[in-house]
């Protein structure tokens, strides 16, 4: 089941993991990142330090901590540029491997926000379908891997985006 909500994704409790939209360093930051780093406590930071970063695009994982999960995926979407530097493929592949992360980790719930559509400036409008067509993919050839994939959005806008995109997808 796809769906979304409005809400806080570091308050979550239908989940096994939630997705940091972090930075390249994965040392915590402003927006979602920070609220998760905030929530989670100390130990999450000390983990991820253990990490040595993320490429854009691509996703590692950690316990959750302080939070209502098991896991934080923390995948690092691409700054918005234009469109003319790959920002596409690269929010993709966040997604993408995301998903990989979570199933070859036994993980069945997993809540993602809108990544890379706060301070890296992505489209909404681009990103959510970005984000629908790519876990709608996954999900088709993945078919008895997941239980639940929701994106939690934290306001009305964003949601109503998702939500008209999701029903493209249903």
């Amino acid at each position: 089941m796809i769906k979304t909500i409005l809400g806080d994704i570091t308050k979550v409790t239908d989940v096994e993991a939630i997705v940091n939209a972090a930075n390249n360093l994965l040392l915590g930051g402003g927006g979602v990142d920070g609220a998760i780093h905030k929530v989670a406590g100390p130990e999450l930071l000390k983990e991820c330090r253990t990490l040595h970063g993320c490429e854009t695009g691509e996703a590692k994982i950690t316990k959750a901590y302080n939070l209502p999960c098991d896991y934080v995926i923390h995948t690092v979407g691409p700054i918005w540029y234009g469109g003319s530097h790959n920002e596409e493929e690269l929010l993709a592949n966040c997604y993408y491997n995301s998903m990989k992360l979570a199933m070859e980790h036994g993980i069945r719930k997993i809540a993602f926000s809108s990544i890379s559509t706060g301070v890296y400036h992505f489209p909404v409008e681009k990103a959510a379908h970005i984000a629908l067509e790519t876990v709608s993919q996954f999900l088709k050839e993945h078919t008895n891997d997941f239980d639940l994939v929701e994106w939690v959005l934290f306001d009305s806008h964003t949601q109503s985006v998702y939500e008209a995109e999701l029903k493209k997808f249903m």
